[in-house]
């Protein structure tokens, strides 16, 4: 995958090859709805162990996408601030047209704070 670490700079063949793999386009549309998760609060979302999210966010990051911060041993992860503004509305209508393809993940999210 082609890596863009600059949000500023995202092109779009960057942007779209990111959120062509479920567990990244899901990770994005629950950031979306969410503001903020911790690695712990995906892990219980999306079943999937915690090597697995990790690989998913460090692609995203790469991509500049997400932006994480650590609090205490917590890594959270939100969406980039910088994102250009195209990028962060193709997000968020997926997210508000597409509610039923991430439902369930929703649905398990067990903590709001680890």
């Amino acid at each position: 995958m082609s890596t863009c670490s600059d949000s500023a700079q995202l092109q779009p063949l960057t942007f779209f090859k990111c959120l062509s793999e479920d567990t990244r386009l899901k990770t994005l549309l629950m950031l979306s709805i969410k503001g903020e998760l911790c690695v712990c609060d995906l892990t219980d979302a999306l079943q999937l162990s915690q090597p697995k999210i990790s690989r998913h966010l460090a692609d995203l990051r790469k991509c500049g996408l997400v932006l994480d911060t650590r609090k205490g041993k917590w890594v959270y992860y939100q969406l980039h601030p910088d994102l250009p503004a195209w990028a962060l509305e193709v997000i968020k209508n997926t997210a508000i047209h597409n509610n039923e393809y991430i439902s369930e993940a929703l649905a398990n999210l067990s903590c709001e704070n680890c």
